[in-house]
């Protein structure tokens, strides 16, 4: 029987940006997109990407006090996540991210976030917070770009880390939120060791490496920082795994794809979710449950892209199986 503690603990919490991804539409006979507007950040995706699989999930952020932060909270709150550490700022507004999309689908962002409330989260707010505890706590490198929420990011990471939390970190470079290059390789690198899992994709590797060789990425991240698990990914080619030097890899399914936002996010919240429900610690697991874990998280990364959007794209477990069972790999 789970004891009282264990009662109040959560699956998963994740901690960082929350805003709203503006995504385009090109609607026949208009020279311009339509944006339609849709709550992201990755922290606050993996977390409802937790929820809608099944699990307990919370996420800590800052938003304004305006439609787009009333919103993004909703949003969180009808994915089945708790929404209860989520601070309200009154005169800071919501960033917003407008996507832009390439020819084959991949996208890129643009920015609104001076003095945005998610960049306002402190370390004296999260002191003064009932600390949520969690088996797997989550964090990425956008809430590190600036001061003070990247201080409140590490300190919460600290904190869930001594309280035996499993951490997970991802990356997720976006340059040009950073002050210069340099900045965000140190600071980067800098949060790595708090990590027991450490998923980056290929391009975040040949920034913080110099390496495009995904094994050769896996190889650097376990002797600079030994996490438990390593995973680098691969966009259509799929995915590769190391856990203490042995490797696996999977690849992708082959879906129509429209668009790629928060294909990541699915991923690595379907990889987290698969270990969530193995009761495991990354060491323990089998190689059968590390090929399952990777399939599972291909399939929901590979079917995020055949929507528009993050969160509105997250398939149903049903979907997933059915992808692994029916659609051919890459």
């Amino acid at each position: 029987m789970r004891n009282e503690r264990d009662m109040r603990m959560k699956d998963f919490v994740s901690i960082g940006e929350i805003l709203v991804d503006c995504v385009p539409y090109q609607i026949p006979q208009m020279s311009r997109p339509l944006y339609q507007i849709n709550p992201g950040g990755a922290p606050a995706n993996v977390a409802c990407v937790v929820a809608r699989l099944g699990n307990s999930s919370g996420f800590i952020g800052r938003v304004g006090d305006d439609v787009f932060g009333r919103d993004c909270t909703a949003t969180l709150a009808k994915c089945g996540v708790d929404t209860s550490f989520i601070q309200v700022a009154a005169e800071e507004p919501t960033t917003l991210a407008f996507v832009c999309l390439d020819s084959n689908a991949n996208r890129s962002f643009s920015f609104y976030r001076t003095g945005a409330a998610d960049v306002g989260l402190s370390r004296e707010q999260l002191e003064s917070m009932a600390f949520p505890a969690a088996r797997v706590f989550h964090f990425g490198s956008v809430s590190l770009t600036a001061q003070p929420s990247r201080s409140a990011t590490l300190y919460a990471v600290e904190r869930a880390k001594q309280a035996g939390s499993i951490i997970s970190y991802d990356p997720n470079l976006r340059l040009s939120l950073w002050k210069d290059p340099e900045e965000a390789l140190s600071e980067i690198l800098n949060a790595a060791p708090f990590a027991d899992i450490i998923k980056l994709a290929e391009e975040e590797g040949a920034f913080l490496f110099g390496e495009t060789d995904p094994l050769t990425i896996c190889r650097r991240v376990e002797a600079e920082f030994s996490p438990a698990m390593v995973v680098v990914t691969q966009a259509a080619q799929g995915c590769i795994c190391s856990i203490k030097g042995k490797v696996w890899s999977a690849r992708a399914y082959d879906v129509h794809t429209i668009d790629t936002t928060g294909a990541g996010d699915c991923f690595f919240g379907g990889l987290l979710h698969c270990l969530l429900q193995s009761g495991k610690h990354p060491e323990q697991l089998t190689g059968e449950e590390v090929a399952y874990m990777l399939d599972f998280s291909n399939a929901i990364g590979s079917l995020a892209t055949a929507k528009k959007g993050a969160i509105p794209a997250i398939p149903t477990i049903a979907e997933i199986e059915e992808c692994m069972a029916v659609v051919p790999r890459i």
